[in-house]
């Protein structure tokens, strides 16, 4: 029987046999709340136990209120469903930028500015100045319809070479109504990206009734698989309190990291993760999983829904099996 294969080590005589694993370390984002819903700092690498694929993992980083840079893509519902809200989620959203890049902030923190109607455009690539923040924020008008999916899939595609922390922000009322792509490919992108994501829903009507309920329940999803949250909101002051929340769980987060053992190999596949801290009456939230391969081939059948910004957007092109590129074409302001 052939021996396991092992990583070599340092001092190992030159009889040992020696044998390279190409294993990649897979960081999760955790974020660990009390009964309240406060976020909780100061638990240590003990409090937690780590199972992928139900096999446990030994925890290899750990970090508390982790100082690594955070990339931000704030996504923008720029659909009429929305445009009565947009005073107030602009205002809001531009306090949670100050805030966010205020005191406190990482030197090489950044955030980006995207809306989504019809199309995705770009109004602001990554940046750390609230002035060109605030400025594309301003000039976003309402038009088209609300591609959700396709916006959730380009800013993990933006994100996906960013180095430290990648967090979505999606403030939308969730009614996908444009999308070239699924709820699936969005989801997929996500995790491949290691992007944590928030959606901000927004809830104009109470009731159930006239609402989109299968859109807010697939933002909900998403947002719990990847380690997020999502919250719902009724009024100006229920946005800035969701904002204020995660900002709050931006600064309070664990890192977590290990290089799977005891999992079978093969590209593509999915395992599961599970994430659990031995303290009474806490909730500990991170993404549901991770793909072994980092690439993914582009959905096959997308259409093109991404646009200059300041332009029309272009005309959907089908391209030979795959027609949404794996990163975005979206051009940058100067």
């Amino acid at each position: 029987m052939a021996a396991a294969p092992s990583m070599a080590q340092s001092g190992a005589s030159p009889e040992t046999p020696r044998f390279h694993a190409d294993v990649k370390l897979v960081q999760v984002l955790a974020t660990v709340n009390d009964s309240r819903g406060a976020p909780i700092g100061g638990l240590e690498r003990e409090d937690f136990t780590m199972l992928a694929a139900g096999t446990p993992q030994q925890i290899a980083v750990f970090e508390r209120q982790t100082d690594r840079p955070l990339s931000v893509v704030l996504l923008f519902d720029a659909s009429p469903s929305v445009a009565k809200e947009w005073k107030f989620e602009q205002e809001a959203a531009l306090r949670f930028v100050r805030s966010l890049l205020g005191p406190g902030a990482h030197p090489r923190d950044r955030i980006a500015v995207y809306k989504f109607s019809d199309y995705v455009q770009e109004m602001q690539g990554f940046t750390s100045s609230p002035s060109r923040l605030e400025k594309a924020l301003s000039s976003i008008k309402s038009h088209g319809g609300t591609s959700v999916y396709d916006a959730i899939y380009l800013a993990a595609q933006v994100l996906e070479n960013r180095q430290g922390r990648r967090v979505i922000v999606a403030i939308t009322d969730g009614g996908d109504t444009t999308s070239s792509l699924n709820f699936s490919n969005g989801l997929e992108a996500a995790q491949r990206a290691d992007a944590v994501v928030y959606s901000v829903i927004v809830v104009p009507i109470t009731s159930d009734a006239g609402r989109n309920l299968g859109g807010e329940n697939a933002l909900k999803t998403i947002s719990a698989a990847t380690g997020g949250a999502a919250f719902r909101q009724h009024s100006s002051e229920h946005l800035d309190n969701a904002f204020r929340q995660i900002e709050k769980e931006l600064r309070t987060q664990y890192l977590i990291a290990f290089y799977p053992r005891g999992i079978p190999a093969g590209t593509g596949h999915f395992h599961k993760i599970e994430l659990q801290v031995y303290r009474p009456a806490v909730r500990v939230r991170a993404r549901s999983g991770y793909y072994v391969s980092s690439t993914a081939e582009p959905p096959s059948g997308a259409t093109q829904t991404v646009s200059l910004p300041g332009g029309p957007p272009r005309e959907p092109k089908k391209a030979p099996g795959k027609s949404l590129p794996a990163k975005t074409q979206a051009g940058k302001k100067p």
